[in-house]
């Protein structure tokens, strides 16, 4: 009873770990991009520019993870992301230059990678050492709790008619109180340091990384292009205004539960196999606005990204974290910069060509046709003898 306690802590430190550091440092942006630009004087090119720094900050985060070798520093910078994610939700609201955004932002990007680099190493190192099954689902349930709670936030304050900086400061609020749990139980790596025996590392071949950094870099396109702009392309939409929250809503509860069910999923196919498949339903969640603009296409649409992206981070950071189980946050984070570049790149070009046509469809057609070249690597990598498979 005392072990399925500890147990249950470890995993809600980690699930309030990436409620603060991705729900608010990283996804409530997504929600108040159209409160900003109808209030704040907030461009669709700035909106870009502010994602790419949000995800400038995320690539130094996975880099200074990947580069980190002293476990007991990385538990410490977790805490620090913690407290970061409340402090740069607050300064959000204290100016409306862009470049003071940008800064906050790219620190918030920092803060992002704690949840999904470092709290996932840290959990997955106690889950081996412990003897229990080696995988992420349930830590990356925590994805998808992230957004619904910051729509029902979001939601509750658009409801008393709250300004894009009354918002800020609700998340703030927010950040706050979850971070308790994930400050006290998060565990150190030394915590049961000789109940278990820590499984040699076991890594691919040099042609299995270049192929999946490959394949992950394309999820990293769908994956920021949607996240960010979904708000807005709704809002955007004729007959659809005013249902960019509910859309949110509905993609965390679907990637609540998504991250096990693919874990389940994988068991019985394989990791690639299981990957290929989400892969070819992300791009069509991605591209499904475009083709149908009703709200029964945008709900699918919703249901199918949210069912998906996280899928694909805990599925291929199990691998990682497989591979090298002495230290998995490192293989994470190498993982990781090609999902990062990605995210880095994306936005921009999406934002541009946003205001250029007038629309997201033509940023939608190319991050849906990114997806796909994924699955191409995918497909190459189940052509390889790897033990992943």
């Amino acid at each position: 009873m005392l072990i399925e306690l500890t147990k249950f802590r470890v995993y809600f430190a980690g699930i309030c770990s990436l409620i603060v550091t991705v729900g608010v440092a990283r996804f409530s942006y997504s929600l108040l991009l159209p409160v900003m630009q109808d209030s704040a004087g907030l461009t669709e090119s700035g909106g870009g520019w502010l994602a790419t720094a949000n995800f400038m900050g995320y690539m130094s985060g996975v880099l200074l993870a990947a580069s980190l070798h002293n476990l007991h520093l990385k538990y410490y910078l977790q805490r620090a992301y913690l407290l970061l994610s409340v402090l740069t939700s607050v300064a959000m609201v204290m100016t409306t230059d862009i470049i003071a955004w940008a800064i906050l932002r790219f620190i918030a990007g920092i803060c992002a990678s704690g949840g999904f680099i470092i709290a996932s190493g840290l959990i997955l190192k106690w889950l081996v050492r412990h003897n229990h099954r080696a995988e992420l689902g349930i830590h990356f349930a925590g994805a998808g709790l992230s957004i619904i709670i910051t729509s029902l936030l979001f939601e509750l304050m658009l409801g008393l008619s709250a300004d894009w900086q009354q918002q800020w400061l609700a998340l703030a609020v927010l950040a706050l109180i979850v971070s308790i749990p994930a400050w006290l139980w998060m565990p150190h790596p030394s915590a049961g340091e000789q109940q278990g025996e820590v499984a040699q590392d076991n890594p691919p071949t040099n042609s299995f990384k270049l192929l999946m950094m490959s394949a992950y870099f394309c999820a990293g396109y769908g994956y920021v292009v949607s996240s960010t702009f979904i708000v807005d392309i709704v809002e955007r939409t004729e007959g659809l205004q005013g249902q960019g929250g509910l859309t949110f809503l509905l993609i965390g509860l679907a990637a609540t539960p998504a991250a096990l069910i693919w874990d389940k999923i994988a068991r019985k196919t394989g990791f690639l196999k299981a990957l290929l498949a989400a892969y070819c339903l992300q791009a069509m969640g991605i591209i499904l606005p475009v083709l149908n603009d009703s709200l029964s296409a945008v709900i699918i649409s919703a249901l199918l990204f949210g069912g998906t992206f996280i899928a694909c981070v805990s599925l291929v950071l199990t691998m990682a974290g497989k591979f090298y189980p002495s230290n998995p946050a490192k293989f994470m984070g190498t993982m990781t910069l090609a999902y990062g570049a990605a995210q880095i790149i994306a936005p921009v070009p999406t934002g541009y060509l946003a205001e250029f046509f007038g629309n997201y469809d033509t940023g939608l057609y190319l991050s849906a046709g990114i997806v796909m070249l994924g699955t191409v690597f995918l497909m190459g990598l189940l052509r390889l003898d790897s033990r992943a498979v």
